[in-house]
């Protein structure tokens, strides 16, 4: 069985605004599946929907086999969620947070005694716990949020922008942290996240989301791949539609390549790097050249004709 079984999902607010648009996918068990895109592309309200706090306006959604607007009890058992803003309370110590969280989950007392003590020291907490929250760093506080997820022992965890606003040493070991998950198997999670290398590195799959709606799906390395082993830069000096049908005429580029204001990217899938350089030359076409391996930015610029980066 999948754990997350997702249907024409879709959610439409107040003035028609539809922020996401018949969304579809599966997530297996055990996988780390990754929403990508950027502020605004439906990735929260996608999870929102999923967690049962925002209503769908159409299709359906399961979790485990519940139906997240027939049986949102059900499913919210099975799940739990790390949300983008902090939820514990920074007057309490660490212990009295995820103890209230195990209680209201109805955690038996001695499993979850242990279980926190274990979560202390899987997430490097175990020093911390019986301090206030409020002497916590961000990074602490953030693995303080992923312990309280954890305590009730969920089948499905959703990571919403987990390290957004963090800063880089920080994300750095929050990342060691979440990628250490990955090998409790019993453990499907979903991660939304703008930040490529995150996507890269965490996720079996990755959605690449825009706009409301789903434009790529597989693994990062086979997204990638449907761009070449490698692609050329050219900066245009004059006319980019010019210098992209001469390089189409001659063969080098194919329908895949793009452009982005003076920026003519060339994926290469029969041509190295070299020949296409020298073709470049050869038809004159003036402006620096560059060569390099394609990136899911490069994906996301090919699918919405923006760089996900500048529109996160």
């Amino acid at each position: 069985m999948n754990a997350i079984e997702v249907r024409k999902l879709s959610k439409t607010y107040a003035g028609d605004v539809e922020a996401v648009k018949a969304i579809e996918f599966d997530v297996a068990g055990g996988e780390v599946f990754g929403l990508l895109g950027p502020n605004g592309a439906g990735k929260s309200t996608t999870v929102g929907m999923l967690t049962t706090t925002i209503e769908p306006t159409s299709g359906s959604a399961r979790l485990g086999g519940h139906d997240v607007a027939s049986e949102p009890l059900a499913a919210r058992r099975i799940s739990s969620v790390v949300f983008q803003e902090a939820v514990v309370d920074r007057a309490l110590t660490g212990r009295r947070n995820l103890e209230i969280h195990a209680s209201l989950w109805n955690v038996d007392r001695r499993d979850g005694a242990e279980r926190i003590e274990e979560l202390g020291r899987t997430l490097g907490l175990d020093a911390l716990l019986d301090r206030a929250v409020g002497t916590y760093s961000g990074g602490e506080r953030r693995r303080l949020e992923l312990a309280r997820a954890l305590v009730s022992r969920p089948r499905v965890l959703f990571l919403d922008e987990p390290t957004v606003g963090l800063d880089p040493r920080i994300r750095a070991e929050l990342l060691e942290v979440i990628g250490a998950l990955r090998r409790r198997r019993e453990l499907t999670v979903l991660l939304t996240t703008h930040y490529l290398d995150e996507a890269e590195r965490l996720c079996d799959r990755v959605a690449i989301i825009h706009a409301g709606r789903i434009v790529a799906l597989g693994s990062p390395a086979a997204l990638r791949a449907r761009l070449g082993r490698e692609l050329v830069e050219l900066r245009v000096e004059g006319s980019v539609e010019a210098a992209l049908a001469a390089l189409q005429s001659s063969g080098v580029a194919g329908e895949d390549a793009f452009s982005v204001g003076s920026r003519l990217t060339v994926p290469l899938h029969e041509h190295d790097s070299r020949e296409a350089i020298r073709v470049i030359h050869e038809l004159r076409l003036p402006g620096a050249i560059s060569a390099r391996e394609p990136t899911l930015d490069d994906v996301y610029l090919r699918l919405t004709g923006d760089s996900l980066a500048a529109a996160a």
